[in-house]
């Protein structure tokens, strides 16, 4: 959804409050599409500072379903954001980017929420996702999740990937 940020410039110390819908179901990030299991409407709040300048508070709350890292069990994970920034409409592309302003997600005088939020999931994404701290993953032979029992797999052997680095350690124990 587009916001016309003009609405606010035109008022001196003007305020305008607006609820927006999160218009995307997917967040996408290096290929992977994870669905936004829940998603309330954004509550934002728009003011003019004067001299050009606007600040944008923004909140709302989601949930993503996102597999397990290691047993590949999807988990959800819910993400409150609530977000202030300062935008200053004086500048140009130009001067934004020298001056490694992140406002992606203005165009002129409109605000893009979807990409604002968009943003803000990115930042809070986390690292790694585990069902549990000591989650044992699925195994390397039949794929059976190893939290839900032994599957009965030889898993012993070594990974081949894995044989130059076990000669290398045998050619420091031989010296």
């Amino acid at each position: 959804m587009l916001i016309q940020m003009s609405e606010v410039m035109n008022v001196p110390n003007g305020l305008k409050e607006y609820t927006a819908p999160i218009e995307f179901d997917i967040f996408e990030l290096n290929g992977v599409g994870y669905s936004i299991t829940y998603k309330e409407p954004v509550k934002l709040r728009l003011t003019n500072l004067g001299g050009r300048k606007i600040l944008v508070e923004a909140k709302t709350k989601l949930a993503l379903a996102v597999p397990c890292d290691r047993c590949l069990k999807e988990e959800t994970i819910q993400q409150d954001i609530d977000v202030a920034t300062e935008i200053d409409l004086s500048k140009t592309e130009e001067q934004r980017t020298e001056d490694l302003d992140e406002t992606n997600f203005v165009s002129g005088y409109d605000l893009d929420v979807d990409k604002l939020i968009y943003e803000e999931v990115l930042i809070g994404f986390p690292m790694k996702v585990l069902c549990k701290e000591d989650c044992k993953g699925i195994c390397k032979v039949c794929g059976a999740n190893l939290n839900e029992g032994e599957c009965g797999c030889d898993r012993t052997e070594l990974d081949p990937r894995m044989s130059a680095i076990r000669d290398i350690f045998n050619k420091f124990k031989e010296v």
